[in-house]
């Protein structure tokens, strides 16, 4: 911060002796060489009647607060005004949101919550101080330029144990030091993995959520349920550590959720599989050094662990969302896989994969909700600082209504989210298996479906600033363009509800009649 102080009066005279200096959230600043940044044209705060006089409502009528303190404008401050303080102050890393709804309950101040404990709260803040620190600015680059995420900040990850702790708990956190020790891997829950999946979706960047190494997330557990311990011992280490990556590849062109539909083959040969097929939209497998592959054989679906390696090729989709996930066509011609890499009794792949469906779709719920909340206080934001007609958007019924009802949906998915995250806390892998199937496809339909009405309306809230890429509108742009992978991703939405009710019915009494 500059020690020259000013007044209002020495801004005024300036500005009569040709300078152009305006005031913004107390701050004073010189924009004589505005042009230079900017040879296009004029920039909107030469009118007349905001040079010279405090250009803050103006100016948070425009631009996000960012801009601010981006080097290039912050060169042009020259001061503060003297007697008066900065309202809009640059958040400190880990801290939370003071605007109401913008934060879950059990975060917001005054408020109380029977599932998380103060372990909770420090593991929260610590991932959130990481996160803004380390893998936003990691998150905002590779969104706009489409390349996969760094080794560095994977690195950096893995060092923390990021990657080994978004499988959840269980017994491949033995050993291993936890956030630095923040909490240890015996009492690490489903409530630190959801805490650590709506963490990592609050940066208005879908395709690098997914590019985080998903891959792993939902390719992984099959590999150490099912796999050999050589197979185990080998790979598993080598995800967790970052340093190969895997992708599931089960959805093809011919089968999406109708996975018994698969077309891939595995023909065997002596001690191998002879794997010929195509895969489509697989997850981070542009860049997957392993994929766990459902396959069609003899004596039924089988899975397998593949390598990258001869006969296996891979070329990028290209989607709504950021390359940086990695979304890929992948190729297998002929490829030849040992046996041991198969993953369960053959025959016996869709008991595998679906055993894998539970988990991934609580996680891309939990991404869901994390990211359907940031856009709940984005619009807040907006629509208080946007003045149309002399007066807040907000003094607008209409606006108020859209954001009542955006409210209404965040927490109702956050309520119900934390519910069917207390019954995993309690059951066992098996109970999880017979008993959450239907309610996590409910929720996963019941949140995507509120995450698209969500971001139509936020859409409408923002105007012309939801429809571009950069600016004031960015997050809500993003949000209303991605949100609907999570309608389809882990299975589509009609799916799962078709699923949620059949597995109702399955439980029906007998007895049960009007």
């Amino acid at each position: 911060m500059l020690s020259k102080t000013l007044t209002f009066e020495e801004v005024k005279k300036h500005n009569k002796d040709g300078d152009l200096w305006i005031v913004i959230d107390s701050k004073v600043f010189d924009l004589s060489k505005f042009a230079d940044l900017h040879p296009g044209g004029p920039n909107v705060l030469y009118a007349e009647g905001v040079a010279g006089k405090d250009a803050t409502e103006t100016f948070f009528g425009l631009h996000r607060h960012e801009v601010l303190l981006r080097p290039q404008y912050a060169r042009l401050q020259i001061g503060v005004i003297e007697g008066e303080v900065e309202n809009v102050k640059v958040p400190t890393p880990g801290s939370l949101s003071k605007v109401p709804y913008a934060e879950p309950s059990w975060l917001s101040e005054g408020f109380f919550s029977p599932y998380y404990s103060n372990n909770h709260r420090t593991f929260q803040k610590a991932i959130r101080k990481f996160f803004e620190e380390v893998v936003r600015p990691e998150a905002v680059k590779c969104e706009e330029n489409g390349k996969r995420i760094s080794q560095e900040v994977v690195d950096k990850m893995s060092d923390l144990e990021i990657i080994a702790m978004r499988l959840g708990p269980g017994k491949h956190l033995r050993g291993r030091t936890l956030m630095d020790g923040t909490v240890k891997p015996e009492e690490f829950d489903y409530f630190h993995e959801l805490i650590l999946n709506t963490e990592l979706a609050r940066f208005g960047t879908r395709g690098f959520v997914d590019g985080m190494l998903n891959g792993a997330v939902i390719g992984l557990p099959p590999i150490w349920n099912y796999g050999s311990k050589e197979l185990q011992a080998k790979v598993v280490p080598e995800v967790l550590s970052g340093k190969k990556y895997l992708a599931l590849a089960i959805s093809e062109a011919f089968a999406g959720s109708d996975v018994s539909g698969l077309q891939t083959t595995a023909v065997r040969d002596g001690d191998h599989w002879i794997v010929t097929g195509t895969k489509k939209w697989i997850t981070n497998g542009t860049f997957a050094d392993y994929f766990t592959t459902g396959c069609k054989t003899e004596k039924g679906l089988t899975v397998l662990l593949i390598e990258r390696g001869e006969g296996v090729s891979t070329k990028p989709i290209k989607t709504a969302y950021s390359s940086t996930a990695g979304t890929a066509y992948v190729t297998f011609d002929k490829v030849r896989v040992p046996v041991g890499n198969t993953l369960g009794e053959i025959g016996n792949g869709l008991s595998v994969i679906l055993s894998n469906f539970n988990h991934e779709r609580w996680m891309v719920t939990g991404c869901s909700v994390g990211a359907q909340r940031v856009i709940v206080e984005e619009c807040l934001k907006w629509a208080n600082q946007r003045i149309v007609f002399g007066k807040p958007l907000t003094s607008q019924a209409v606006i108020r209504n859209k954001l009542g009802k955006m409210i209404t949906r965040i927490e109702a998915c956050q309520n119900w989210l934390e519910i069917v995250t207390h019954q995993m806390n309690n059951m066992t892998y098996n109970e999880m298996s017979s008993k959450m199937a239907g309610q996590i496809g409910l929720l996963k339909q019941f949140v995507s479906r509120c995450g698209r009405e969500t971001a139509e309306d936020a859409t409408q809230i923002f105007g012309g600033r939801a429809l571009t890429v950069t600016g004031m509108g960015k997050l809500v742009e993003n949000y209303h363009r991605t949100s609907g992978f999570d309608a389809i991703l882990a299975g589509a939405e009609d799916v799962l509800g078709d699923l949620g009710v059949r597995q109702a019915m399955k439980r029906m009494p007998k007895d049960a009649l009007l």
